[in-house]
């Protein structure tokens, strides 16, 4: 079964497209939440998944979420497109991403990396990572797929983590990094205060503060407003590319 763009079409009016992953269970999930939609349900990840599957996803072992992982993902950026609450489909994710190390290696980033201040991306110099490292901890995923693949150097990259997520996951994250041989130290890593200082503003901070021109900047966040926010701060000769939900 081969990859294939679906028109969401709601009484008879064009919303969107999205690409079906490649799955049996894509087209059920898709008619499935566009019916909901439709049909004015609670929106919400019970259309996707039993109560018992729901339960199972918290302790998947290694390998056994990938289907489950792209049909989130299905489902979120159809809430995207036609404007439904995906809250707790992306907890769930979150949660699996989190939880299950294969996980991290099967979810293809640049599959969702999206340019989203302008429809052509221009020539560029340069090339910027912002990371927050704690909602993206697939560092072997984001050195093949971004890191070497745009040959962004170590100063061209800005991490961010909450003192909660650093204190738990610091010493696997500098394993998988010794496997590049850098550390956190080896960035411009910033480990965030408690409170408002959260991952997503230190590096959007860290972005206004830098002035990039005529680069291809990087986003990796999982925020649904901070699109907007580096757009609003960014000139014009940048290609921001952030993930898509």
């Amino acid at each position: 079964m081969s990859l294939h763009k679906q028109q969401i079409s709601i009484e008879h009016k064009y919303r969107g497209s999205v690409i079906l992953p490649d799955n049996t269970e894509a087209k059920n999930v898709f008619f499935r939440t566009k019916q909901a939609y439709a049909n004015h349900e609670k929106m919400s990840v019970n259309i996707l998944f039993s109560k018992a599957k729901l339960a199972k996803l918290k302790r998947y072992q290694k390998g056994s979420s990938e289907t489950e992982l792209e049909n989130l993902e299905l489902y979120i950026e159809m809430g995207e497109i036609l404007g439904f609450n995906i809250d707790d489909a992306m907890k769930l994710k979150n949660s699996i991403l989190f939880t299950n190390d294969s996980a991290h290696t099967s979810f293809n980033i640049t599959k969702r990396l999206k340019l989203i201040n302008k429809k052509n991306r221009s020539k560029t110099t340069a090339n910027y990572l912002f990371w927050d490292i704690e909602n993206f901890s697939s560092i072997s995923s984001i050195f093949n797929d971004i890191i070497d693949k745009y040959e962004i150097a170590d100063e061209f990259i800005f991490m961010a983590a909450n003192p909660d997520s650093l204190y738990l996951k610091r010493a696997e994250w500098e394993a998988n990094l010794y496997d590049y041989g850098k550390t956190l130290n080896s960035f411009n890593f910033i480990k965030c205060d408690h409170g408002k200082d959260v991952a997503d503003d230190v590096l959007l901070g860290n972005f206004i503060d830098a002035k990039i021109t005529n680069a291809n900047v990087f986003i990796l966040t999982f925020d649904r407003e901070l699109k907007e926010r580096f757009t609003e701060v960014t000139d014009t000769s940048n290609n921001l590319f952030i993930m898509g939900k």
